[in-house]
């Protein structure tokens, strides 16, 4: 039987991504059903980002086939980095020389296990891509991206509310800009057997996003 790997963070509550939660219906209230109510950003949590969220006449997430978030990916190894590294052309090169065009790219730095997601040293420490590095995986033609760290260097100041211009988030100026989808804040990395495995990102289905939440897992052999 194939092993099924959950890739997915837990929408609960963080201190970066507010969210809502409660009860509508409460069998404590003596309701005949549990329902409970959920609020939250489509880019909060484990998440695609579609063209529609730095485009104004981008695709949406509606727009984006299913076939863009499944299929065949390549794990690039780069857990050695150390914190706050710069992930360049040449770190690429060397770890992911395994990658096809029309893959899936898993960028492997098991930060999930390194700071915890609900620290902000997750945030402010982590590595994070080079413009060159985003060159060299659009060229490689691939379908979607996967982080499993804050992969743009101008997140972390977003904490203390400070945008940087688009062009300095590079994974979304050089790849999101042409197509190239990326599923945000994806973890548990360290589960996958690699160098390949076959990803199932799937988004909800929300008519005109520019983003949605979305359940990601690896499929793995036994």
């Amino acid at each position: 039987m194939p092993r099924i790997v959950d890739l997915s963070v837990p929408i609960e509550p963080h201190f970066r991504w507010p969210m809502e939660r409660s009860l509508k219906s409460d069998f404590a209230r003596g309701d005949a059903f549990q329902v409970t109510w959920l609020g939250l950003a489509v880019h909060g949590y484990t998440h695609i980002d579609a063209p529609r969220h730095i485009l104004p006449d981008g695709p949406t997430s509606s727009a984006t086939p299913l076939d863009q978030t499944c299929g065949a990916a390549a794990i690039v190894e780069l857990s050695h980095l150390p914190a706050n590294s710069e992930i360049t052309a040449d770190d690429l090169a060397v770890c992911g020389s395994h990658l096809r065009h029309g893959d899936i790219a898993l960028l492997r730095t098991r930060w999930d296990e390194k700071r915890s997601l609900h620290s902000r040293e997750f945030w402010t420490q982590s590595p994070y891509l080079s413009r060159s590095a985003c060159q060299w995986l659009l060229d490689r033609k691939i379908k979607a991206l996967v982080p499993d760290f804050p992969q743009d260097y101008p997140i972390r100041l977003l904490l203390d509310g400070e945008c940087r211009p688009l062009e300095e988030f590079v994974s979304h100026d050089v790849l999101l800009r042409n197509g190239v989808i990326l599923i945000e804040y994806a973890c548990n990395f360290g589960a996958l057997a690699g160098p390949r495995t076959t990803i199932y990102a799937l988004p909800l289905s929300l008519p005109d996003a520019d983003g949605a939440p979305a359940r990601v897992i690896a499929v793995e052999p036994d």
